[in-house]
């Protein structure tokens, strides 16, 4: 039976990953009137995943007793100034995010709830990536406003040359 501390905190939590797919969706639908077909098809995948940890916390608190409160979602941003500026806002949201999930945890070892600390290091793990692929996405970004060093850093290893066995003597 969940804690009603852990259990309203995790609702919290419902509503955060609830608005992130929400967010994405809208990034991508974004993007996508602004012809860049490929960010849309990321940011579509990453409002699916989100949904799917707003499904894993409702089922979690489902599982141990609790109650789930199903939150209405506040709209998100529907313009952005461009793709940079987007994915500079999904860093910081991935890091609301991890902040989040690290208040979840401290809170589940104050109250001894060894179960639902469990639960969440999966989401520890997961927001590591997260944040990693937004840190990465940036990094491209900038490479490309460089002289289209992006295209350099995608395709270098197409220009390595395998090394040849010594001769046989």
């Amino acid at each position: 039976m969940l804690k009603k501390k852990v259990e309203d905190i995790c609702n919290r939590q419902v509503e955060r990953e609830g608005y992130s797919s929400n967010l994405y969706l809208a990034m991508a639908a974004w993007a996508e009137n602004e012809g860049f077909s490929g960010v849309a098809d990321w940011l579509y995948a990453q409002a699916e995943e989100e949904r799917i940890h707003f499904l894993k916390f409702i089922r979690y608190i489902n599982e141990r007793g609790g109650k789930v409160l199903i939150p209405a979602f506040k709209k998100p941003p529907a313009e952005f100034k461009g793709v940079g500026e987007m994915f500079r806002e999904v860093l910081k949201h991935e890091e609301f995010i991890t902040a989040s999930i690290n208040e979840i945890v401290a809170l589940t070892l104050s109250e001894k709830d060894f179960n639902t600390h469990n639960f969440l290091l999966w989401f520890v793990m997961e927001q590591v990536e997260e944040e990693k692929n937004a840190r990465a996405i940036l990094d491209k970004l900038r490479l490309v406003g460089k002289n289209n060093m992006y295209q350099f850093d995608r395709d270098i290893m197409s220009l390595r040359i395998p090394s040849q066995p010594p001769p046989v003597a």
